[in-house]
């Protein structure tokens, strides 16, 4: 299993960048190798990818979810995967966003493009994407504020 985390602070308010980053269909406009992803419903997404010539397709849940603070998810189906991004406010007008994607390389590109450390360069060039995506629009294309409680493990925690 391969851990990657990475942080950028972008120029808008908390608000402003967690509503971007819950518009999950918009995300081919700043997450380089997503060609599309469909938002199912509230918690259900399929994406479809083509990353260094792979190509996938998979199923993923959001997992827990709660405005201007955290949006976790993880693969139900396809390659797996998992991750968290969270969103902590500087001040009125910057926020930092925190991304941790956990997964799984399958076959030799993929786990050699992660020994060479491709995969740690993509999530960080994503969040600039993302960066130069909202601060050049200055606000969100949507936004979704429900919450989704995460789901007690097998203790009941």
């Amino acid at each position: 299993m391969s851990t990657i985390q990475k942080t950028v602070d972008v120029r808008v308010p908390v608000s402003t960048a967690y509503n971007q980053w819950t518009q999950f269909e918009e995300f081919p406009h700043f997450m380089d190798g997503v060609e599309s992803i469909t938002q199912r419903d509230d918690k259900n997404l399929h994406w479809q990818v083509n990353v260094g010539g792979v190509e996938r397709e998979f199923d993923a849940e959001i997992t827990e979810q709660h405005p201007d603070e955290r949006v976790a998810w993880r693969s139900i189906e396809g390659p797996d995967h998992a991750g968290v991004v969270t969103f902590h406010r500087l001040s009125e007008d910057e926020t930092r966003v925190s991304l941790q994607l956990e997964w799984d390389p399958d076959g030799f590109v993929e786990k050699a493009g992660s020994l060479l450390q491709f995969d740690d360069r993509q999530v960080a060039g994503d969040l600039k994407r993302f960066k130069r995506f909202i601060e050049s629009r200055g606000t969100e294309t949507g936004g979704w504020r429900g919450d989704i409680d995460r789901a007690p493990d097998a203790t009941g925690r």
